[in-house]
């Protein structure tokens, strides 16, 4: 990723303060890496609560960020205090798990819509030049029946998850209380980001490279839920960071969105198969599909290389090879409670 910090419009984010709310999560964390290679001094507002087990040593946030703060984005005079400081601001923190919205709409609200307020409050009253606000491809739903969808910015959005419904409304509520004022904003809508040091949570269906590659390091069979034939357009988690990077700086992404997405469709099954060509014997399981897990598309990436002047570095085979290194030569990147669980009793396919 060393070339991405030639660009010119980089040069602006030396010596800014950025405040990355969701800072200490996986890309956030990564976000924060990137700013602090480029001269930035990120400031962090994270719970980091979003793991039943320890993961901020991994994502390695301290390293790299100027000050890090343990909150909520729902407390005021916190977010207030550190959006008074902050020239640029990429709103990440979200509770970010679709099985977890909808097992607990009532926090995801809390987090993802009491939440957004609170910081948009905060920044009509700073001195803030631009927002990047982190919406998901979740918004867009199924899409249209029939093959995998091309998902455009454009297009009507038909979210069926809880999640994807704050974020529609995080969407709608940056351009409400932004547009026209003093401070800019992109909204940046993330594909299927992977990589490591990517974790599965418990109870949850998302990220299904490490719950692929997990269940194959420890001799379980890759369970397919819904059979494998959703899709999804994979893109690795420092390409992801770049683009949201580039997103505070690039005057035409101001008033924006877009997507960020390699827009090559791969469903489920084909990257279990991926990861299964790196273990020997491998076995998979058909597993239902999990309520409000979408059947999925891919991204329309014009407005992204033309608005963002980005495209995706990093290709699924060598990201899934990246993730299998890692996990393989990791002490304890396995959690407990992954081993702890029991095998799925579903019937097994021979691979």
């Amino acid at each position: 990723m060393a070339d991405v910090y030639c660009d010119p419009r980089l040069r602006e984010l030396a010596g800014a303060r950025v405040l990355v709310t969701g800072g200490g999560g996986l890309v956030g964390s990564r976000i924060v890496a990137q700013l602090a290679a480029l001269g930035a001094h990120a400031l962090v507002l994270d719970r980091f609560d979003a793991y039943p087990h320890p993961v901020r040593d991994r994502f390695q946030v301290d390293r790299h960020a100027e000050k890090v703060v343990l909150g909520d984005v729902r407390e005021r005079a916190a977010v207030k205090w550190l959006a008074g400081r902050a020239d640029f601001v990429v709103h990440a923190a979200a509770y970010a798990d679709v099985a977890a919205c909808t097992r607990r709409p009532d926090t995801a609200f809390a987090a993802n819509v009491h939440g957004t307020q609170t910081l948009l409050d905060a920044v009509v009253e700073s001195p803030v030049k631009r927002l990047v606000f982190v919406s998901s491809a979740a918004v867009y739903g199924d899409g249209a029946p029939g093959g995998a969808p091309r998902f455009t910015e454009e297009q009507p959005l038909t979210p069926i998850s809880v999640y994807a419904n704050t974020k529609l409304w995080g969407e709608h509520q940056v351009r409400l209380m932004l547009g026209g004022t003093a401070t800019g904003f992109s909204i940046v809508r993330y594909f299927s980001v992977y990589g490591d040091p990517q974790v599965p949570k418990p109870g949850s269906h998302s990220w299904m490279v490490p719950w692929l590659a997990m269940f194959a390091e420890t001799g379980r069979p890759l369970r397919l839920n819904g059979g494998g034939r959703q899709v999804r357009d994979m893109v690795h988690v420092e390409d992801i960071a770049h683009a949201t990077v580039l997103a505070l700086v690039a005057d035409r992404a101001a008033g924006q969105t877009v997507n960020i997405g390699t827009g090559i469709p791969t469903s489920v099954r084909e990257i279990a198969e991926l990861i299964a060509a790196r273990y020997p014997d491998v076995t998979y399981v058909n597993t239902p599909r999990p309520e409000g897990d979408p059947r999925g598309g891919f991204a329309d990436t014009r407005r992204a290389a033309d608005l963002l002047g980005w495209q995706p570095t990093i290709p699924l085979a060598e990201g899934i090879g990246r993730y299998v290194t890692w996990l393989r030569t990791t002490p304890d990147a396995i959690p407990d409670w992954f081993t702890a669980m029991p095998a799925t009793s579903a019937t097994v396919l021979a691979a």
